[in-house]
């Protein structure tokens, strides 16, 4: 016979049970995305706006957790190992902290290297990250590639005055890439590789008399405090890659898979890219408030510096090739 307190017991439990499934399909999936860059910087600003776009696309079921300063991935040069890892399931960092590993994504750094359309960090980072799937998988093996970014061109801050080719020669430049050190090594400069979050520091102590930045970078690093010059215009821009780590990616449904895939399209890279050349504005700003002198290098100069590095630019291609990478395929395909 089924008594009323066994017939009571069957209810509970089944509720228990029901509960506790209900709980575990409310639980979120958590996506730790890590970067190097300050709390301060615009990747921070923009990866914290694409969180929210995840968790509110997905309802809540994807919940974004964005770690600012290598505080969970590490310093630049270990955030990309740290998401192949699955330290991190999503990373954002520079190819240049790994110098050679990245060589084909790195000829965008080269000096005045830019699509047709334009050198604006919307227009280059839409068409890096077309391009990405065909010519820079393969380098990235370990990672999937969500979309690519650069940053503006790059311009040299210094703590003494730059305005021509001659006036590089013997000054100690911090660099982060392979490319900007062929480029300091030409000017006839000495290169010195700093990790951007030192940078500040080397300049204080004299360790380094400038460092290439752009606007935006050199105010959210602080180095307005300690260089006294800017020289323009840019000469070369840089690459950020932000990845995923692909047993991340795969662990997810089918419908999270999708909302990730609809986020990170080139159109979005574009978006992505925008907002640095808005805050690459506000850095100048910032920098010149602050009582740096901006130089502008004299067009006949530009034109010597162009001639100066523009061999820099074949013989990349051409290792890049002899790696049995892509390089010359890619660069033709970018710069059309």
């Amino acid at each position: 016979m089924i008594t009323r307190r066994k017939v009571n017991l069957g209810i509970a439990s089944a509720a228990v049970v029901a509960s506790t499934r209900s709980f575990a399909q409310a639980q979120p999936i958590e996506l730790k995305i890590s970067h190097y860059n300050p709390p301060n910087h615009t990747a921070q600003k923009q990866l914290l706006a694409w969180g929210e776009q995840l968790e509110k696309l997905s309802k809540g079921r994807l919940k974004a957790t964005v770690y600012p300063s290598g505080q969970l991935g590490g310093g630049a040069n270990r955030q990309f190992d740290s998401c192949r890892n699955g330290i991190v399931d999503i990373a954002l960092s520079i190819h240049g902290a790994t110098p050679g590993r990245y060589s084909t994504t790195e000829l965008v750094t080269l000096p005045y290297v830019s699509p047709k359309a334009g050198d604006s960090c919307a227009i280059a980072s839409r068409r890096l990250s077309e391009l990405a799937p065909t010519y820079l998988a393969d380098e990235h093996q370990g990672l999937k590639i969500l979309w690519m970014s650069t940053i503006p061109p790059l311009k040299f801050h210094s703590r003494v005055p730059l305005r021509t080719i001659a006036d590089f020669k013997g000054i100690k430049i911090r660099y982060a890439g392979v490319q900007y050190k062929n480029m300091i090594d030409a000017l006839g400069a000495v290169p010195l590789p700093v990790p951007p979050p030192e940078t500040q520091d080397a300049l204080a102590k004299g360790i380094v008399d400038a460092a290439i930045f752009a606007y935006e970078g050199a105010a959210s690093f602080g180095l307005e405090s300690v260089v006294k010059y800017s020289l323009e215009p840019g000469v070369s821009s840089l690459t950020w890659g932000i990845v995923m780590n692909p047993a991340k990616y795969n662990s997810l449904p089918d419908d999270l898979k999708a909302i990730i895939n609809e986020t990170t399209t080139p159109a979005f890279a574009e978006s992505f890219g925008k907002a640095f050349d808005e805050a690459e504005l506000a850095g100048k700003q910032k920098l010149v408030s602050s009582g740096v002198q901006v130089n502008v290098m004299a067009p006949d100069e530009v034109d010597r510096m162009k001639k100066l590095l523009t061999p820099q630019i074949e013989a990349a291609v051409l290792e890049v090739d002899k790696q049995g990478r892509p390089g010359r395929k890619f660069y033709e395909a970018y710069v059309k």
